[in-house]
C-alpha cells in the first residue's frame, strides 16, 4: 500500500465524514466513519483497498460523538464486528450529561455509545492534548481534546496532526470557532499547526475561522461536504461555505477535494534523499 488519504463519498450526498488513510508500512486507519447508511460501502471499499476478505484495522479514530460521524462505527461494532479486524479505537467523549440541554443529538449518540462500548472497551484508549504516538510509519501529534469551558459537541472534536511519509495532515471533525482559537494560541508558534493537508472543520462552515486556516497554511484542503452544502443551497442558505471557500482562494491553497465529486485520494512515497 502507499500512503494515501481516502476520503470517501456520501451515499446519500448528506453530511458525513468518512476518512481511510493507508501507510507505506501496510497500517491501516480510520477515521470517523459516517452515518450507518455509510457502513456496506466502508466495508467494502476497505476491503478493495487492503485485498484482505477480513481487512485488518491498525486504529479508528472517532472524532466527536456526533451521528454522521460515528454511526457507522456502531453499527459495525454492533452488528458487524467480525468483518473487520480492528486494533484499537482512540477517542475522548464527554459524558452524556456534559451534551443535555445543550445538545439533543449528542445525548442520542452518547446513549449508542454506551450501548456499543462492552463491545470494544478493551481496545479503546482516551487520547489528551499533548499525546504522541507513532502507528507504523504514521506519527500522531494531538492537538486538542475536549475543553469543558466550550458547550456543544463540535468544540469536542479532537484535533490531531498526522505526519507519513514526508506529509503531514491535519484532522479537525467538527471543531468549532471557540476550539479552533484555543488551538492558535496553544500551538501556532511551534510550527505544528502548519500542515500540508487539513481536512476541513464541519465540513467546510462555521467551523474553524480565517485565522485557524491562516496558521495551518496547507496546500490542499479535503471538504467532506456534500453538493448542497458546497453551493450553500444555490446560494439561498443559511451556510457559511461560500465564505470559507473565499478563505482558502485567498489564502492560497493549491488543490480542493470535495466530497460531492465521490471518493477522493491523495497519495504520496516518501522523498528519496539523493547525493
Amino acid at each position: 500500500m502507499n500512503n494515501a488519504v481516502h476520503m470517501l463519498k456520501s451515499v446519500e450526498d448528506t453530511i458525513c465524514n468518512s476518512f481511510i488513510i493507508t501507510t507505506e508500512d501496510g497500517r491501516v486507519i480510520l477515521i470517523d466513519g459516517g452515518h450507518a447508511a455509510q457502513t456496506d460501502y466502508l466495508l467494502d471499499y476497505l476491503r478493495e483497498v487492503t485485498g484482505e476478505a477480513v481487512p485488518r484495522v491498525d486504529a479508528w479514530f472517532l472524532s466527536h460523538p456526533h451521528d454522521d460521524h460515528v454511526d457507522a462505527f456502531f453499527d459495525v461494532m454492533e452488528h458487524r464486528a467480525g468483518e473487520i479486524a480492528l486494533d484499537t479505537v482512540y477517542l475522548n467523549f464527554p459524558s452524556k450529561l456534559f451534551f443535555k440541554g445543550n445538545d439533543e443529538s449528542a445525548e442520542q449518540t452518547m446513549e449508542d455509545f454506551y450501548r456499543a462500548l462492552p463491545r470494544f472497551a478493551d481496545r479503546m484508549r482516551i487520547l489528551c492534548g499533548g499525546d504522541e504516538f507513532e502507528i507504523g510509519a504514521a506519527k500522531i501529534k494531538v492537538l486538542y481534546s475536549q475543553d469543558f469551558e466550550f458547550k456543544g459537541c463540535n468544540n469536542s472534536s479532537l484535533v490531531f496532526r498526522m505526519d507519513l511519509g514526508g506529509k503531514s495532515a491535519l484532522f479537525t471533525g467538527d471543531c468549532g470557532v471557540e476550539a479552533g482559537c484555543k488551538i492558535v494560541r496553544l500551538w501556532k508558534d511551534t510550527g505544528l499547526l502548519d500542515c500540508d493537508i487539513v481536512q476541513m472543520a464541519h465540513h467546510g462552515q462555521n467551523g474553524c475561522d480565517r485565522a485557524f486556516y491562516e496558521a495551518v497554511k496547507p496546500e490542499i484542503c479535503l471538504w467532506p461536504t456534500p453538493s448542497w452544502l458546497w453551493t450553500n443551497i444555490d446560494g439561498t442558505g443559511p451556510f457559511r461555505t461560500l465564505e470559507t471557500r473565499m478563505w482558502m482562494e485567498e489564502i492560497g491553497v493549491k488543490e480542493n477535494y470535495v466530497m460531492k465529486d465521490g471518493t477522493q485520494v491523495i497519495s504520496w512515497q516518501r522523498p528519496v534523499a539523493r547525493d
